[in-house]
């Protein structure tokens, strides 16, 4: 029998990129499931174990919390770039699926329950920015679609607890994380059998400590992540509150709160189409023209959304639908761009520090809303979160005048 040729094309190296791709982003849905069931099992947690409003938002951060911690860990040790992004991804799935598990089986209070979730959101740092990293192996220009596909199925996972919430209290809170944990399973043999990194990967290169520092140095990337705080300065608090809003406006406006909760999860999960469609265009026409009208648009949203609080909801939901889509289309085109911008050896690092820090500017931004709303009502609850946009146009449009954006999109910058 001959042996087979070498692969010496581009059709040949990525034969079979799709089904991998497929696989690659329902892995990453399943897997960041863990983090997700969190804000539906509140509710039933406090009842079960009688927990002020101190216990509901240390239970609900204590997540995000991990992950910070895991991902600047990561990005420290270049955990990404220097371990097999499969296996990160498989063992880090199945460690929070087993921290999950440990919840009902053992936590009979925060005691116990508080350690183990900053025990998965550790372990997610090894999940979400390690997929971007593999999709970036198979993606050159298409990367904006690529990346747009993970972001897109984790918005439309995001937006799960809330269509759950409608079918009534989630008494059964165990089973719920039961099957969190089961799908983090799946997720890791799914990363484990079917995942690998594609042609445009790079070797494993050696610990290079001062690389977070470069980042934070080099002028396009400070701007990119520049631009992606502006954005999660926005995005996380407003999914964590515009259920509330809905709830209260329609409240107000003789609605049942069953259909709050079922434009919650249209508004949120609307996302995952737009930032699967802003990829694919921002591929064509350009990364910071993308990012900057999506954040033009959704800016806009949160300036004027408050003012048809209690309006009939044939007026309030296409404003709340539009920044649904607005506020997440730019997402993936930030991480598109620092994996376009940094050095290819490093480019996993370079995604877990810009998320790392991104979700620790959403901690602050989620917890000023309900204070803000407490002092000046819901009518304007959420303008302040309008400062985010803001700084991410002028951080992106001055990226794009830059030498180094040539080599954003693949010179569309």
């Amino acid at each position: 029998m001959r042996p087979r040729p070498p692969l010496t094309n581009e059709s040949d190296k990525l034969s079979g990129k799709w089904p991998v791709l497929a696989l690659l982003s329902v892995a990453e849905l399943f897997g960041m499931a863990t983090w997700f069931s969190a804000s539906a099992v509140v509710p039933a947690l406090t009842d079960a174990w009688n927990l002020g409003d101190g216990g509901e938002s240390w239970l609900t951060m204590s997540v995000q919390i991990g992950f910070v911690a895991g991902a600047l860990g990561s990005a420290v040790l270049n955990l990404a770039d220097r371990l097999p992004a499969r296996w990160l991804l498989a063992g880090s799935s199945l460690l929070a699926g087993l921290a999950t598990l440990a919840i009902p089986l053992f936590a009979n209070g925060l005691a116990v329950a508080l350690p183990l979730r900053i025990l998965t959101g550790i372990a997610l740092a090894g999940v979400y920015p390690v997929g971007m990293k593999i999709m970036s192996t198979w993606t050159t220009r298409d990367r904006g679609f690529g990346i747009g596909l993970i972001v897109g199925a984790l918005t439309v996972g995001s937006a799960l607890p809330h269509i759950l919430r409608t079918f009534g209290d989630l008494d059964e809170w165990r089973l719920v994380l039961y099957l969190a944990a089961l799908l983090a399973g799946i997720a890791a043999a799914i990363a484990a059998l079917f995942v690998h990194e594609g042609p445009y990967g790079a070797a494993a290169p050696r610990v290079r400590w001062s690389y977070v520092g470069d980042i934070l140095r080099t002028r396009s990337l400070a701007l990119a992540n520049l631009g992606y705080l502006g954005h999660m300065w926005e995005l996380y608090a407003m999914w964590a509150w515009i259920p509330a809003f809905l709830l209260a406006s329609f409240g107000l406006a003789g609605v049942g709160a069953g259909w709050a909760g079922l434009t919650a999860f249209g508004v949120i999960a609307i996302g995952g189409v737009g930032s699967i469609v802003a990829g694919s265009v921002a591929d064509r026409i350009g990364r910071t023209v993308v990012t900057t009208g999506a954040m033009v648009v959704s800016g806009a949203c949160a300036l004027c959304v408050g003012l048809l609080f209690g309006s009939a909801p044939i007026v309030l939901v296409p404003v709340t639908l539009i920044w649904g889509i607005a506020v997440v289309a730019d997402s993936a085109q930030f991480s598109a761009c620092i994996s376009e911008l940094a050095e290819r050896e490093y480019i996993g690092t370079a995604l877990t520090l810009q998320t790392s820090m991104g979700f620790l500017l959403t901690l602050a931004s989620i917890r000023l809303v309900p204070v803000v709303e407490h002092q000046v009502g819901w009518e304007w609850a959420f303008t302040f979160l309008a400062l985010g946009p803001l700084a991410g146009v002028v951080a992106m449009w001055t990226l794009r005048g830059l030498p180094e954006a040539e080599s954003i999109a693949g010179g569309n910058r």
